[in-house]
């Protein structure tokens, strides 16, 4: 057998053996002088080191970088509507907007509170007013009263010695006009001055009352003096008196001109004193001196001005509703309501002060003898005239 011959034969013998299925695989045993040797001519492997997670970073583009427009898209967008009522985020610079709403709601709490009671006070001294036995009742008179040129409601005030509707002569004659700019204005007029009473003729002004009531007394100031009224209200000597002392149960706070004896109940000194409703009521009242009805008219703005500056005491207030609604049910008035409660302001102005004004004004008027009225004014009705309207218009 040639050589070539035996190498073929073990080489498929060789292939035999490696076909063969074998029941258990020898593990061949490493060299390790040869694993050493491998790896001494291999490459090295270093182990890479984990780098930490990193969130992806978002693209930049240059301001030179191009970008396709955008094609529009055509839909409705609802308005955004903004709550009012939200409060706003609170910054270092501005309050807390919660504690504003809590500071405005309990302000609006006490005033419904006061508004309440005012209320239940006004009802209650009302009604024990209108069921009061000692007073008589008095019903409301006809007037027909109408709106000064200048838009203002003037009130025609009374003061009377009786509750009858007409009769007797009226013992004070004012006109308060309360909705107009600043300070209420009092208007007083002498009760003799000699003028003309429609479908009467020449008298003195207190004669009206006695011949046609509280609307013939503003005829006759609308012809002589221009000024119109709207409302009116007649105060008789009762009602100043319970008035007065619901209100001040220890009196008013007054300065007293002078001396006072002559005609009164009790006599009344000069100076700082507290005086109760029939004090006060003699006091507005007394005209037995040298200026007669001068000194009377003055007196009478000095109560009313007295009367509503010492309103504004804490006590007084809280006693005011209540007087208010006695005061209302025993008087005869046209006034609404309504009226009253709108300008409530307005009347609360008084405690500030009363701009005043007295008829007839100085150098308008002299003394003259009458055969129906005795000793009277007369005076210039056109100086007079001018300036009640000059003053109630400003």
């Amino acid at each position: 057998m040639s050589r070539m011959d035996k190498y073929k034969k073990i080489h498929e013998e060789s292939q035999k053996d490696e076909k063969k299925p074998l029941g258990f695989r020898r593990e061949m045993k490493k060299d390790p002088k040869a694993a050493s040797e491998k790896a001494r001519y291999e490459d090295p492997v270093y182990e890479q080191p984990k780098e930490p997670f990193r969130e992806p970073e978002e693209e930049f583009y240059y301001e030179d970088h191009y970008q396709e427009p955008k094609k529009k898209r055509f839909g409705f967008k609802m308005p955004s509507i903004k709550n009012p009522f939200k409060p706003k985020p609170k910054t270092p610079y501005e309050p807390n907007p919660n504690k504003k709403r809590r500071w405005r709601r309990t302000l609006v709490m006490i005033l419904i509170a006061i508004l309440g009671y005012s209320v239940i006070s006004f009802g209650i001294g009302n009604f024990a007013a209108k069921h009061d036995s000692s007073m008589p009742k008095i019903e409301t008179q006809e007037f027909n009263g109408v709106k000064s040129e200048n838009g203002k409601r003037n009130i025609l005030l009374l003061g009377s010695d009786t509750r009858d509707n007409i009769s007797g002569r009226s013992d004070s004659m004012m006109v308060l006009q309360v909705d107009g700019f600043g300070k209420p204005k009092l208007v007083s007029f002498m009760r003799d001055m000699y003028v003309n009473i429609p479908g009467v003729g020449q008298n003195k002004l207190n004669a009206a009352y006695a011949y046609g009531g509280a609307d013939l007394v503003r005829q006759t100031l609308k012809e002589n003096f221009g000024i119109d009224c709207r409302y009116y209200a007649m105060v008789d000597f009762q009602t100043f008196e319970k008035g007065v002392d619901a209100l001040f149960p220890r009196g008013v706070q007054i300065d007293a001109e002078k001396d006072m004896s002559s005609y009164i109940d009790a006599p009344i000194s000069k100076g700082p004193q507290r005086m109760n409703g029939h004090t006060l009521l003699n006091y507005a009242r007394f005209r037995m001196d040298e200026e007669g009805d001068f000194g009377r008219v003055r007196r009478q703005q000095q109560v009313m001005q007295s009367v509503f500056g010492q309103l504004i005491n804490p006590l007084v207030l809280l006693r005011g509703p209540y007087a208010a609604g006695k005061i209302w049910g025993y008087l005869s008035t046209d006034m609404p309501n309504t009226y009253v409660v709108s300008h409530l302001l307005n009347f609360a102005k008084a405690v500030g002060g009363i701009d005043r004004l007295t008829l007839p004004v100085d150098g308008s008027w002299s003394y003259i003898d009458t055969d129906n009225a005795g000793s009277a004014l007369a005076v210039d009705t056109n100086q007079n005239a001018q300036s009640a309207q000059g003053f109630l218009g400003k």
